[in-house]
């Protein structure tokens, strides 16, 4: 789930409350405020740990978000959402943050998946406007067709 708030620090307020199981086997799993899930210490890179007292799953504040199990910063992951906000070209985004292009598109596949919970991020969390949030999906869907007619013009390119 996205509805944590970001602080000024870009790092996420964590709140056993708001946290879920996301074991689909577990009997408590998607279910808010069940009492179920307790704070856990935290990993080597400082994220707040959660365990299910049901089902004794353990797993970070970011699982099920596009930040779980990436190297990159928060910040520079929402810098990069964006910069695709303002329909910036994927190489572009690529010169300026110094990412590389596979990170981007993976950033990119991983909103297509969480769209209506990133959607409510972006506007209720980052700031952006509604209109901006469509403007970017219009773009990731344009980008989609843009990289399949590239990887097509590079197979019948190859020699057979």
């Amino acid at each position: 789930m996205i509805n944590r708030k970001l602080e000024t620090d870009s790092k996420l307020e964590t709140d056993s409350k708001e946290e879920v199981c996301s074991n689909p086997s577990c009997h408590d799993h998607d279910k808010m405020g069940a009492g179920n899930i307790v704070k856990y210490g935290h990993d080597r890179n400082g994220r707040q740990r959660f365990k299910c007292k049901t089902c004794d799953s353990v797993f970070v504040e970011t699982k099920n978000t596009i930040f779980y199990g990436r190297k990159l910063p928060q910040d520079q992951i929402i810098s990069i959402c964006k910069l695709l906000a303002e329909k910036n070209e994927v190489e572009t985004i690529k010169r300026v943050t110094k990412v590389h292009k596979n990170t981007i598109t993976s950033i990119i596949g991983d909103l297509e998946i969480r769209s209506r919970e990133m959607m409510d991020f972006l506007i209720k969390d980052v700031g952006l406007t509604e209109l901006q949030v469509e403007e970017m999906w219009s773009f990731v869907e344009k980008q989609k067709k843009i990289d399949r007619r590239h990887k097509l013009t590079k197979t019948k390119r190859s020699p057979a």
